[in-house]
């Protein structure tokens, strides 16, 4: 496998990383995902009535963007949304691992140990990727999202910056309508805009493992 996503949320996935996804999968890569939560503490803009509903709406929507972006391998697990925190962090750490042995990516992506925006489910996501790519020995490479603005002052302080760009530029539009399938966080979509709109066609990573020493730019 080429790429190995571990997020918590449906919709994680694409915001910033939709076009480097396009990338892998249209080049006849495999790419995968883990999605740990069903996403039902989010935002619902009248399209479901309670967190149940939401649940299989974003569901069918999470299906829809992986198949506008080509995602061949989808495992769905049942952890609380916005209860990560809360979990055991050792059957978190443990799925991780399982997935990463399973599929032996060449790239593993996750969320950096702030979370990005600072999101619990974020944070603690993160910190069950990293142990399991720990204990399993470094097996392949790992990158974290990363833009360069960090969410707040606050989070500046463990800010991981950029070390990695790939121009997306030629996918926009599918890009675009990959984050369309995710209707019921519309909201999220327009936050992403105001806060990061250069990521759409620019997206930024912080790869971990292996250590790069200077920023590199991959072309078109």
């Amino acid at each position: 496998m080429k790429l190995l996503m571990i997020f918590p949320h449906p919709d994680d996935e694409v915001y910033g990383a939709a076009g480097t996804i396009l990338n892998f999968t249209q080049a006849g890569e495999t790419v995968g995902l883990v999605t740990l939560t069903h996403g039902e503490k989010g935002r619902t803009l009248g399209l479901a009535d309670g967190p149940e509903e939401l649940a299989k709406l974003r569901s069918q929507e999470l299906k829809n963007c992986l198949d506008a972006l080509g995602i061949q391998v989808h495992e769905q697990h049942d952890f609380p949304d916005g209860g990560l925190k809360q979990h055991d962090l050792e059957e978190l750490v443990q799925v991780s691992m399982k997935a990463i042995e399973q599929h032996q990516p060449e790239i593993l992506l996750t969320f950096q140990p702030n979370g990005s925006n600072g999101h619990p489910d974020h944070i603690t996501t993160s910190k069950a990727v990293i142990e399991a790519f720990e204990r399993l020995g470094k097996p392949c490479t790992l990158w974290f999202y990363a833009g360069d603005e960090p969410y707040n002052e606050e989070l500046a302080q463990i800010h991981l910056y950029p070390n990695l760009r790939f121009n997306v530029l030629h996918h926009i539009a599918q890009k675009l309508r990959a984050i369309s399938m995710h209707r019921s966080q519309a909201l999220s979509t327009v936050d992403f805009f105001r806060r990061a709109a250069e990521r759409i066609p620019e997206e930024t990573f912080h790869q971990y493992h292996p250590e790069l020493q200077d920023q590199t730019v991959i072309p078109t």
